[in-house]
This record gives structure tokens, C-alpha cells and sequence, in this order.
């Protein structure tokens, strides 16, 4: 069973997991991205825990700032990002779900926001397949990333 909970620094050992070269390439540490919370201290970013059978499986963080603003006009609006899931916990389903379950998250935590929005790299196909399945939608807008050409998604809620 996975679960999405606010992320809680008693969770940092369970997320603070090695990504291989490639993939780090395409996402942040949830290290790196609770230390770029930190620093900006706006208020505007939150940290998430994936649990899976309640160890700590995933990371992402939903970023209600302005930089969700190269993906949509929409003030309304939440980037979703620094998504990984631990590599013991890859190939098991976890990503799947926790695009099947951040929708709902989303809605019960932040009535007001009715778009998810985020950027994969172009390069990256498996994560580009699994937010299409998900629902997600390209409509071939694109941004210069660290690590190249990105595509900019989005999905109504």
C-alpha cells in the first residue's frame, strides 16, 4: 500500500536514498530539494513522503510559487516536483501510484488548486509515459532544463 503524507524530518533516513547517474540527471534529492525549501523560505513549497507499507519509498514536493509559471498562466496552479522513488522500492509499482494518489492528495491538503503541473526531460521516456498515463497532457510546450529539452505537462483537477 503506498500513502502520501507531508514530509516530517523524522522521514530524512528514509529519504535520503543514492539515485544512479541517469537519474540523477532528471530529478533533485529530496536533500537538495528540502535544502532549496529552506533557503527560499517563502512558505510556498511543500515536502512529501511516500510511504509504501509505511517505509518511507518516495519524495517529491509541490511548489505553489512562481516558477510553476513557465508551465501555465494559471495562478491556481501547483508544480509538482523532485519526484524519486527510492531505487529498493523502483520496479514495484510505487511511481504509478503515487501519480494515482497525488490528485486526491492535492484536492483534500489545497482546495483552491485545480491544475498539477510539471517538466520532464525530454530524454527521460519512462517518466514521460507514466504521467501520460496518468493523465497528464503535452500540448508541445517545452523549457531549457539543467540537463536539456524539457516537456511541460499539466493535468486538470
Amino acid at each position: 500500500m503506498v500513502s502520501l503524507q507531508f514530509y516530517n524530518e523524522s522521514d530524512f533516513a528514509g529519504v535520503n536514498y543514492t539515485l544512479d547517474h541517469i537519474q540523477a540527471a532528471y530529478t533533485s534529492t529530496a536533500a537538495l530539494a528540502l535544502n532549496r525549501i529552506s533557503e527560499r523560505d517563502t512558505g510556498l513549497e511543500f515536502a512529501v513522503t511516500v510511504f509504501s507499507n509505511e517505509n518511507p519509498a518516495g519524495f517529491f514536493t509541490l511548489d505553489f510559487g512562481d516558477d510553476k509559471l513557465d508551465a501555465t498562466g494559471n495562478p491556481d496552479s501547483v508544480l509538482l516536483r523532485s519526484l524519486s522513488v527510492n531505487p529498493e522500492f523502483q520496479g514495484k509499482g510505487v511511481g504509478r501510484r503515487i501519480m494515482l494518489q497525488v490528485d486526491g492528495f492535492i484536492r483534500e491538503n489545497f482546495k483552491d488548486c485545480n491544475e498539477i503541473v510539471l517538466a520532464v526531460n525530454h530524454d527521460n521516456s519512462s517518466a514521460y509515459e507514466l504521467y501520460l498515463k496518468a493523465g497528464y497532457h503535452n500540448e508541445g510546450r517545452t523549457k531549457t532544463g539543467r540537463n536539456g529539452l524539457q516537456y511541460l505537462m499539466y493535468k486538470k483537477l
